[in-house]
């Protein structure tokens, strides 16, 4: 695979305008980039800006604490898949996993698939690796695996660390090929996507792609 298609090209800043929506969908078909990666409510915006072409839409879900109730994330993702989101990130509840409260957040993930599921949509669960121990690390991805998700991810970006190398090949040795792992938090540079890349990230979540890119075609 080419180093375009492992991206999601992302915007989720909280003042996030329509220009710069229409912007990142642009860079996205200039560079053929696999998905945008936006708030719910720019979804609509996205679809018409990339109708005819065949870059994905990814919509966050629960973003960014993830400590919303199960029903308004299953809402959430079904408004964004009907709106055009193929691709759903959702943040796992940290704080019920931290608990150990397994059946909650199983039943969360659970009800996000079944609502992306409806409209052929994948789902990734968002972690939030950086407030994890490695054992909870393992444990969120094999909830994930179970609650029928497609992919897990490090991090939202919006709280303490990001993707890791470390985290990565963990993620990686838990589920094997199971589930996919995208990696997202901090990649702002050609040799950190890399190193993401050969740790065993089949995604990269991140702000800085056409920079990537651009330092890529300068090796």
């Amino acid at each position: 695979m080419t180093l375009n298609k492992y991206f999601d090209h992302t915007l989720l800043k909280p003042d996030a305008t329509d220009a710069q929506i229409k912007a990142l969908c642009q860079e996205a078909k200039e560079y053929d980039f696999y998905s945008v990666c936006i708030n719910s409510c720019h979804v609509n915006l996205a679809a018409k800006e990339l109708s005819g072409c065949n870059v994905e839409i990814t919509a966050v879900v629960g973003f960014p604490l993830g400590a919303c109730t199960s029903k308004t994330k299953a809402f959430e993702a079904e408004e964004a898949c009907k709106a055009g989101a193929s691709e759903v990130d959702m943040v796992m509840n940290v704080g019920k996993l931290k608990s150990g409260d397994y059946d909650y957040v199983l039943a969360d993930i659970e009800k996000v698939v079944d609502a992306a599921s409806e409209y052929g949509s994948i789902v990734k669960v968002i972690l939030e690796t950086g407030l994890l121990t490695p054992e909870e690390i393992v444990k969120g991805c094999q909830l994930a695996a179970q609650g029928g998700a497609h992919f897990v991810k490090t991090s939202t970006g919006f709280s303490s660390g990001g993707a890791t190398t470390e985290v990565v090949r963990l993620m990686k040795e838990t589920i094997g090929d199971v589930l996919k792992i995208k990696a997202a938090g901090g990649i702002r540079d050609y040799e950190a996507a890399k190193e993401m890349i050969e740790a065993g990230a089949d995604r990269l979540g991140s702000s800085a792609s056409v920079k990537i890119m651009k330092q890529a075609e300068n090796k």
